[in-house]
């Protein structure tokens, strides 16, 4: 049976968007490969023409808007453009948005994953040092505010984060959760210069404000 072009890349994102919500949901572990196939409307014959095994798999989930344009609309209402000159800017308010915050399926791996992360072996461990690099080398090229060799206040900045949203996400109190985002974003953008709101459009500015409570 011949397929239109671009049938097997298509199917390959249909798979990995399935585990990626699925692993959201309940970690590596307890996700099996007949899952993933059937969230993806697949058999899981198909599995096996992309991929070698679940590991396989899981490193290419592991990725986010650095390293996946498909990132820039997972979270409803925003959108980070890698090729703006204030693109570090966008990307703190991005991950430590509430939006990122609320998200169940479409979390970044990073912040969803890094226990399963630290249980599994090389090559999921590669892959996340993969993304941590890329967003640390993004922040790199967007950073101008600080006084320290930007490299150093990139590391700072990606950890803020993807650590600060690993702590709101694990609480229960959401106005705690909140507030853990808000002084991680505060901090992040000063340390990159780019905490002038004076300077930012309406629409990011609200983009900004405090979620409806829960």
């Amino acid at each position: 049976m011949s397929y239109a072009t671009g049938h097997g890349e298509r199917t390959k994102k249909m798979i990995v968007k399935s585990a990626r919500t699925l692993f959201n949901r309940h970690g590596f572990d307890s996700v099996s490969i007949d899952q993933i196939m059937a969230g993806a409307g697949l058999t899981r014959g198909v599995f096996y023409s992309y991929f070698d095994s679940k590991s396989d798999l899981y490193a290419e989930v592991l990725g986010c808007f650095f390293t996946d344009p498909g990132w820039n609309d997972s979270w409803e209402g925003v959108h980070v453009d890698l090729t703006a000159a204030d693109v570090g800017r966008q990307i703190v308010r991005a991950y430590l948005s509430r939006q990122h915050l609320e998200s169940k399926d479409n979390a970044c791996p990073m912040v969803a994953l890094p226990s399963d992360v630290a249980r599994s072996g090389a090559s999921a461990k590669r892959a996340f040092e993969t993304v941590f690099k890329a967003m640390v080398n993004t922040l790199e090229s967007g950073s101008k505010g600080d006084r320290r060799p930007p490299r150093t206040t990139a590391h700072a900045i990606a950890a803020l984060c993807v650590g600060g949203m690993v702590v709101a996400r694990a609480v229960n109190d959401r106005g705690f959760a909140n507030e853990v985002c808000d002084a991680s974003m505060a901090i992040a953008l000063k340390l990159g210069g780019w905490d002038d709101r004076a300077k930012l459009k309406p629409e990011k500015i609200q983009r900004h404000r405090r979620g409806r409570p829960h």
